[in-house]
């Protein structure tokens, strides 16, 4: 039989008995106006408007789509509603389950249907980049000669978990991870509509938000712990669903931790500062902390990125390195995974040999330039290849450093009011020795006088 997306008998059980299908599953939007989130995927004009009628077709119709982005942020339920409003024959795959075969079989049931009907065909391929390369590759004539139209499904890079011909032939839909407004409006709606819970529990602010904190912007996540929470509550005979209550259901503590007050910004500042001091556990422990609380892994791994210049430097000139594909990874995968990238670059960074060297010296030149101790260029270093640059003297008895045996040219370089300045000062912590004796000897062949 035909896999499809929601056979008939589950709908018609549904309609029956809405209560016996998941709270997640019964919020699904039934149209394009009530996805929550992703706003910029849903204007007019827009390929999944195109999709579900709300544009031409013939030789300018919908084009196959491959939405990208993490769990629980409306790939299926973006599918569900296309099913819904379509007058298309629409058709469900599983990469789990299906193969080539399957897919063939689809691909011939659509040729069937639009030589012998007319009508048009949609094929909702969910975790496509669990398909070989075999797999995908089969999916190309009928992508390429629009014998289907292809929703396919990713939580990975689809450039790199997807072939190039079936990107090159595909629009590319990134999902956004949902904020916490959009999971609260989800929650309020599930709250309160007869397809959701119909107002047989209220939700306090406190609840409410570690809530927002559990669901991490999933919002499958979301629902399915208010739907285990909500029905422990009545259990007990509670109108409310009680922070309490919401902690022993899903097994899992209130952090204290504002993410717009004071909290993120002490935690935050620990977290650096043990890292600064070394101390790889204390570290590890504001790390947890700030993940248990649902802080936004970027900002987590762009204070990485900050504190690889700002302590260690050239102490260990692959702390920063490690930070930016820290924070590389983390945009790529989000939370849960995000987790062990971010426990991988603290360690690293609390462990690396400790240096402030080039965040004192860029610090110290910066005040000069305040005082207004700059100067003009040196003319023998202005530019020279413009047309009458040699008139004005400009490189006139400039030096190549290349051409001296040693590399370095004992030249004036910087203005004359900083002609002496010193401002890198390294230390002999970790690599950065090797900085010091390469400061110690390039300062002595240009002839610099100490300051």
């Amino acid at each position: 039989m035909e896999p499809d997306l929601f056979t008939a008998a589950a709908e018609e059980r549904q309609e029956k008995d809405p209560t016996g299908s998941p709270l997640a599953v019964r919020m699904r939007p039934r149209t394009l106006d009530e996805v929550v989130g992703q706003q910029h995927l849903l204007k007019p004009g827009s390929p999944l408007r195109r999709l579900v009628g709300e544009g031409s077709s013939g030789p300018a119709g919908p084009s196959s789509v491959i939405l990208w982005g993490p769990p629980g942020t409306g790939k299926t339920t973006l599918a569900y509603v296309v099913s819904k409003a379509t007058n298309k024959r629409f058709v469900e795959l599983s990469a789990i389950t299906a193969g080539v075969k399957e897919v063939r079989a689809v691909i011939d049931g659509a040729r069937r249907a639009s030589g012998g009907y007319g009508q048009e065909t949609v094929l909702f391929l969910d975790e496509i980049h669990r398909f070989s390369k075999a797999q995908q590759d089969s999916l190309l004539p009928a992508v390429e000669n629009r014998w289907v139209t292809l929703i396919a499904a990713t939580t990975e890079n689809p450039y790199f978990s997807v072939i190039s011909p079936l990107l090159s032939r595909s629009l590319l839909l990134t999902l956004e991870p949902l904020t916490d407004d959009d999971v609260r409006s989800l929650l309020r709606r599930a709250l309160t509509e007869e397809r959701g819970l119909g107002g047989a529990v209220t939700l306090p602010d406190d609840t409410a938000e570690h809530l927002l904190r559990i669901a991490g912007g999933d919002a499958r996540r979301a629902l399915t712990a208010l739907e285990a929470a909500a029905g422990a509550a009545l259990d007990k005979g509670e109108a409310e669903v009680s922070l309490a209550t919401l902690e022993e259901t899903v097994d899992r503590a209130a952090v204290k931790y504002d993410r717009d007050g004071d909290q993120h910004y002490d935690v935050a500042s620990a977290l650096i500062k043990s890292i600064r001091g070394s101390d790889v556990d204390a570290a590890l422990h504001y790390l947890a902390r700030m993940i248990e609380a649902g802080e936004d892994p970027r900002f987590i791994a762009r204070r990485l990125m900050i504190s690889a210049s700002e302590d260690i430097g050239l102490a260990d000139p692959n702390a920063l390195q490690i930070a930016v594909a820290a924070a590389q990874a983390v945009a790529m995968i989000g939370f849960p995974e995000a987790a062990l990238t971010l426990s991988h670059a603290t360690i690293a960074l609390a462990l690396a040999p400790k240096s402030n060297a080039a965040t004192t010296a860029i610090g110290a030149a910066l005040e000069d330039i305040r005082k207004g101790l700059a100067g003009p260029v040196p003319s023998h270093l202005r530019d020279s290849h413009y047309k009458g640059a040699g008139k004005l003297g400009h490189g006139k008895g400039y030096t190549y450093p290349h051409d001296l045996p040693e590399g370095i040219a004992a030249q004036q370089y910087a203005p004359d009011a900083l002609k002496d300045r010193e401002y890198y000062e390294p230390t002999r912590h970790g690599a950065e020795a090797r900085y010091a004796d390469a400061v110690e000897w390039t300062r002595k062949h240009l002839g610099r006088k100490r300051s």
